[in-house]
């Protein structure tokens, strides 16, 4: 193993990092001006306007991987790593940036949610239809992600947004506070878009480039390095939203950008690829976690509406007994996830 290279893949790491930090500030201020602009309900801007573009990480990461390194498990697990990311830390996060508990509705509650649980089965199901009619060997639980099967999650997707248009419809959007030159903020929005596809191709070469150095299998670092990076966005736009007194808007871009992180991401890179394969025995194990961590977060919302203080410290404990996890499966400690 060698130092230099160490700190090479380290300073490339960081400097992605930084990159995709900047393009989440951009990201962020042009998609909420742009959300004002057009009137729309705060459940809507944070589930699809700001959920989308900060979840633009994510979907890059899938698609360069898959397309450029062909790693489509790399791809996944930054997707599912990034989920467990979202919903445990980002809450919590913003629960303590908050000027108080951090608020959720009933609409939240119980339309986003149960959608984003149905993005967990769907995928799940998608993976398993690949085992059983694509299989890679008689009886293996490797299978074949087709173009087809992908089309299944984007549709399943495409029902999210025909729900969240029906909201806009009905909604009566209040007075612009301030005019904005809506072409700029396009062209911003663009420009921060190019610098995070960049940013998260270094997060992808660094990833790569520890796993090569530690002798570890990529999707380790695809569920840590590369999931906290690609995150930032949701963190950045969830934190700032939470700190001017907008819990459900926080809340539902938690939850609109895990549902677009699972059924459009993910299948974002077979459509350009192809075909990818994928493990199911390894996959299932990180989307049981990911399940287990969305419960425990629909339960602590679910108390009052709010999300309390000790509430955040509870999801930052689940998050740690993740890493823990993962660290215990990286040196053998325990086996639940094969090839790890």
């Amino acid at each position: 193993m060698s130092a230099s290279q160490t700190l090479l893949y380290g300073v490339i790491a960081v400097a992605a990092t930084a990159g995709v930090w900047k393009g989440s500030s951009l990201l962020e201020r042009a998609s909420d001006r742009l959300s004002a602009h057009y009137g729309l309900p705060a459940v809507v801007q944070g589930a699809i306007v700001a959920a989308i573009g900060s979840s633009f990480p994510e979907l890059s990461a899938t698609v360069l991987s898959t397309l450029l390194h062909g790693e489509f498990e790399l791809g996944v697990s930054a997707i599912v790593g990034s989920a467990v990311f979202n919903v445990l830390v980002i809450p919590a996060l913003s629960g303590f940036f908050s000027s108080g508990d951090l608020e959720a509705d009933r609409t939240l509650v119980y339309k986003e949610a149960q959608f984003y649980m149905l993005a967990v089965a769907g995928l799940l199901i998608t993976f398993a239809l690949a085992v059983i009619y694509n299989p890679t060997a008689p009886g293996s639980l490797v299978g074949t992600v087709t173009r087809p099967l992908a089309l299944a999650p984007l549709g399943l997707y495409a029902l999210y947004v025909f729900i969240q248009y029906q909201d806009v419809v009905e909604y009566e959007p209040a007075e612009p506070g301030e005019e904005i030159d809506a072409v700029r903020e396009w062209a911003v929005l663009a420009a921060s878009l190019v610098l995070i596809v960049i940013a998260v191709e270094g997060l992808v070469q660094a990833a790569l480039g520890f796993g090569e150095l530690f002798d570890t299998p990529s999707s380790l670092w695809g569920l840590t390095v590369v999931a906290a990076g690609t995150s930032l966005p949701d963190a950045f736009v969830s934190v700032q939203a939470a700190r001017r007194g907008e819990g459900v808007t926080s809340l539902a871009n938690v939850l609109g950008s895990n549902t677009f992180d699972l059924l459009v991401a993910v299948p974002a890179g077979v459509l350009v690829a192809g075909t990818a394969p994928i493990d199911f025995a390894a996959t299932v194990p990180m989307m049981g976690f990911l399940t287990v961590a969305t419960l425990v977060l629909f339960t602590v919302l679910r108390t009052d509406l709010t999300l309390t203080e000790r509430e955040g410290y509870v999801l930052l404990g689940v998050y740690a007994a993740f890493v823990a996890w993962l660290v215990l499966e990286t040196v053998d400690v325990t086996a639940l996830i094969p090839g790890m």
